[in-house]
């Protein structure tokens, strides 16, 4: 299976169910924790189109220069993402990531993000708040923690 542009395609894909969802979710976490902006970038379409506050980023090219440029700034970035919702071809995650600067200043954001794995995908915008702290307490881990919840417990609500 390809992508429109001839790359392979990112397993899962459409249609998803919750098993599915979170395992794309998960891969998707795996790979921004990765710090590696070809490797994140190649996981979105050719002509991706992000919205990151007054930045817009059109393109595979401009999402590894767009990343190059946040990682430098934000240092030890880890990403943590749960999944929020889903439908066949859409998935909505809650996600957080905290950082420091290179004066040592913790960093955190927390958001929501949908988005359609339809061949004409877009990023909608994220939606959430950042919050600069004194302290360096991380609470943003990675590798993700063995689950302590069953696959067929509700998702909680954070």
């Amino acid at each position: 299976m390809t992508t429109p542009d001839g790359l392979p395609a990112r397993l899962p894909v459409p249609p998803f169910d919750e098993a599915t969802a979170r395992q794309k979710v998960h891969a998707a976490e795996d790979a921004w924790n990765t710090r590696d902006p070809q490797r994140v970038a190649a996981a979105y379409t050719a002509d991706s189109q992000w919205r990151n506050r007054s930045e817009f980023v059109r393109g595979r090219a401009e999402i590894v220069a767009f990343l190059t440029r946040k990682w430098q700034r934000e240092q030890d970035y880890a990403l943590s993402n749960n999944l929020w919702a889903f439908t066949a071809d859409r998935i909505a995650v809650r996600f957080q990531y905290e950082w420091h600067d290179d004066t040592g200043q913790c960093c955190a954001a927390t958001a929501t993000r949908t988005g359609s794995s339809t061949p004409t995908a877009t990023h909608e915008p994220s939606r959430g708040q950042h919050q600069r702290r004194a302290h360096q307490t991380r609470r943003t881990t990675h590798p993700r923690p063995t689950p302590t919840r069953r696959p067929d417990q509700p998702i909680p609500l954070q």
